[in-house]
């Protein structure tokens, strides 16, 4: 069966995965940070994506994002493989690529998941025991959300907003959702969504975005069809 092609939609929402080539550490010290995070920035303004919150981690990057337009993810990690991908095999004494060719994309509900995500992504160096809380690991968005620092990577999302009426209210909530560990399962969905590219959201987002796209975007039902849906064809 062919491949579905990756679902990107202009103003939506959006829970990126990229992963080092082969499994390889990619971030070797502050410098590689630092770099990356520099690049990013940049070519995100460049191409048109705002960054919501980020956790660079050795062998992944995780964005959570909302792209202008269906290539400005694909464009702006295309510009990243090679800006940094070239200064890094300099510094590094090493060829080839450092990234798998194609990024892992999520297309997601805002109004039922953006704090949901947002804790995922600023979660993932506490879960790859990098770091004891996410708030203390220095290559996330963790800190800027809870009022340590002003990051220039980060966009606020609109409906981050709703967290509370003042910088303050939502620092200090914000920080306290990263203290409770998201459920397992609901941890589990976000993982299993944003590795297959099924949209994150209830029914009723999911058909709408199916209609909106002309795409699936969540897996066909498994098992031969029920009797009703027989005769109904």
């Amino acid at each position: 069966m062919a491949r579905l092609p990756r679902l990107v939609v202009a103003g939506q929402l959006h829970l990126l995965v990229q992963r080092s080539h082969g499994a390889s550490p990619v971030f070797l010290n502050d410098d590689d940070f630092t770099l990356y995070r520099r690049a990013l920035i940049a070519l995100a303004g460049e191409h048109g994506v705002a960054i919501h919150a980020y956790a660079l981690i050795p062998e992944q990057v995780l964005l959570l994002a909302t792209p202008s337009s269906s290539l400005s993810f694909s464009r702006m990690l295309q510009a990243l493989g090679r800006r940094f991908g070239a200064d890094y095999n300099r510094r590094h004494a090493r060829t080839g690529v450092l990234w798998e060719g194609r990024f892992r994309c999520t297309v997601v509900d805002a109004d039922a998941h953006l704090l949901d995500c947002i804790r995922y992504v600023e979660s993932a160096p506490v879960r790859a025991a990098l770091a004891t809380t996410a708030v203390d690991y220095p290559w996330s968005s963790a800190a800027h959300h809870v009022g340590r620092l002003t990051d220039a990577a980060v966009t606020d999302h609109p409906s981050y907003w709703a967290l509370g009426n003042t910088p303050f209210e939502r620092e200090a909530r914000h920080g306290r959702l990263l203290d409770d560990a998201l459920p397992a399962a609901l941890q589990q969905r976000i993982a299993d969504a944003s590795v297959k590219g099924w949209a994150l959201g209830d029914a009723s987002y999911v058909a709408a975005l199916t209609e909106l796209t002309k795409r699936r975007a969540a897996p066909l039902l498994r098992g031969r069809p029920s009797a009703q849906r027989t005769s109904d064809g």
